[in-house]
């Protein structure tokens, strides 16, 4: 028997030791699990907050058919209202104190300008109220918007 040579001999050894060989195959990749958010609390609607307690007046037809703040006409069979700082639109609910009547308004202008009230309603606001005989009335107002 003629000897195999060496090269013959080194290549029929890496073939069965590659045959022998284990492959290790890494386990397949499991998707992630996923991902459950915490249920979102709803809020209930806002709550009228109230924003002040003092005196209110109203301004009707020496205003009547003016520009206000807002740039819309006054009109005083409207249910609007001046406030020195709340934001133009913003809504608020007007409460007379004297009687407990509750109006909604929307703020359109800038007032009072005399310093100790805190709102000027339209005429069909302070009517609607129960305010328009005293003229000045003592009322809560709260931010509902």
């Amino acid at each position: 028997m003629e000897p195999i040579p060496r090269l013959a001999a080194a290549l029929i050894l890496v073939a069965l030791a590659a045959g022998c060989a284990r492959t290790h195959k890494a386990p397949p990749t499991a998707a992630p699990a996923p991902t459950v958010s915490p249920p979102v609390a709803r809020a209930l609607p806002p709550e009228p907050r109230a924003l002040q307690t003092g005196k209110a007046s109203w301004y009707g037809d020496a205003h009547h058919g003016r520009k206000t703040a807002s740039g819309e006409t006054f009109d005083m069979n409207a249910l609007t209202a001046a406030h020195r700082t709340l934001p133009l639109g913003t809504r608020v609910l007007v409460t007379n104190l004297a009687n407990g009547r509750s109006i909604e308004v929307r703020i359109n202008d800038r007032g009072p300008v005399v310093s100790d009230r805190i709102i000027d309603l339209s005429f069909a606001a302070a009517r609607a109220l129960g305010g328009v005989g005293a003229g000045v009335f003592r009322v809560r107002i709260a931010v509902v918007e």
